[in-house]
């Protein structure tokens, strides 16, 4: 019987020759984010339970079957973040940032955590990337929201995804909006599914986004929030779509976008591949959510959103053959060949990392052969050789490891050197 620990179901480990990747994504979110102006928030890996049952919706997939809670000493419920928005609003209202400038504009990579059947691009621990806006409520603020996802993905070179843009209304013509919704499912409502039974009553539009297949059968055909818009909801709409268009955004209204969060007012939008038949499908979401902040204890403030998942980032970057190259990792390797070059080696190798180079030494006591063979391993672009005749001359022997060509250079000459 084998005694590993084996990482747990639905986690991945980000192994070293993966990080170069990973951080290319990172950078790439956080630039596009700062060309809009937005800047960078943290919050905690874990908050209230209370957080999310009253931000994200107490109808919601989330918090009715996917949420990692538990109780610090028998006393307070704590749930770890199964999403960034509901976080940062709560910072929003604790850190009194309602009273900043207007807009506020925030951005976020984070882990999030959900307890689903992990499949590809779904897992147990994943990752976001983020950005929230609040105190603007022109539809110019949905607009730029959605085309920073856009430039972000166009930036890493991803194709053939499409942003699918809906409005899901306000409170006062989704009140109607679900009277003639709830007429055409009331009879059919025995034959739906458990989950769309729960949410008939409170949050009926939702129905609209089941995935089962029997669901979509006897619910194809139901009257849709976009018809049923009032006025003011309808013009922001237009006004959404007129600027996507100035943008040069992409986009398809899709009438079924619905998002599955009960935060979500007027524009609500997803980007998915146009070939979503080899992954998961939505690679990143958002919307408006003009009443979170109000419904979680702040003021009244205008609010939209989006997230991206890295991992299903990573996923399109795939499927799409999409690589980035990738740096040198060592700039110098140094070589030693005996106990006083050795010595010698750890000093320069400090004087040098302290100049800004990535260096490395022998510390297996190996031979030069082997150095030479490790150096090339890890990609050094020069090997610095020092044995007893080097050390009594006061040189190295520096090789290019792309030209082979080899230089006998000054211990003081080497930053210089390497800068040429």
């Amino acid at each position: 019987m084998s005694n590993k620990i084996y990482a747990p179901k639905g986690t991945n480990d980000i192994l070293p020759e993966n990080i170069p990747l990973w951080e290319k994504i990172e950078n790439a979110a956080k630039d596009i984010a700062g060309r809009y102006g937005f800047k960078q928030i943290r919050t905690p890996e874990f908050e209230s339970t209370n957080l999310f049952e009253r931000g994200v919706g107490d109808t919601t997939d989330i918090v009715q079957k996917e949420m990692y809670t538990f109780t610090h000493r028998g006393k307070e419920s704590l749930t770890l973040k199964p999403e960034g928005t509901a976080p940062v609003v709560r910072s929003f209202i604790e850190n009194g940032m309602s009273s900043a400038a207007q807009p506020v504009k925030l951005f976020y990579l984070t882990n999030c955590f959900r307890c689903e059947n992990p499949q590809k691009g779904r897992y147990r621990q994943f990752h976001q990337f983020g950005i929230e806006v609040f105190g603007a409520e022109d539809a110019s603020s949905d607009a730029e929201v959605i085309s920073v996802a856009y430039e972000f993905l166009k930036e890493l070179g991803i194709k053939d995804v499409v942003a699918k843009v809906n409005s899901v209304g306000c409170p006062t013509c989704r009140k109607n909006y679900y009277e003639k919704l709830k007429a055409f499912i009331s009879p059919k409502l025995d034959k739906l599914c458990d989950d769309c039974k729960n949410r008939f009553e409170k949050n009926p539009m939702r129905l609209i986004d089941c995935k089962v297949e029997t669901c979509k059968e006897h619910i194809q055909g139901a009257p849709l929030m976009i018809d049923n818009l009032c006025t003011d909801c309808k013009d922001h709409f237009e006004k959404v779509k007129e600027y996507l268009d100035a943008m040069e955004v992409e986009y398809e209204v899709d009438p079924t976008i619905v998002r599955g969060l009960d935060y979500y007012t007027n524009t609500a939008f997803e980007f998915i591949p146009k070939d979503n038949t080899k992954s998961q499908a939505a690679i990143g979401a958002g919307g408006r959510y003009n009443g979170l902040v109000e419904t979680l204890g702040g003021p009244k403030t205008a609010g939209i959103g989006l997230a991206m998942g890295i991992e299903r980032i990573l996923i399109q970057l795939e499927e799409q053959g999409i690589t980035f190259p990738l740096e040198n990792v060592t700039d110098l390797y140094i070589a030693p060949m005996g106990e006083a070059a050795k010595t010698t080696a750890l000093k320069y190798a400090t004087i040098m990392r302290r100049e800004g180079f990535i260096v490395q030494t022998d510390v297996m006591n190996r031979s030069l052969k082997a150095q030479m063979k490790y150096a090339d391993k890890i990609n050094a672009k020069y090997v610095a050789m020092i044995g007893d005749e080097e050390l009594e001359k006061g040189v190295l022997l520096v090789r290019d490891m792309q030209t082979k060509e080899q230089t006998e250079v000054a211990f003081g000459d080497l930053p210089g050197f390497l800068r040429k």
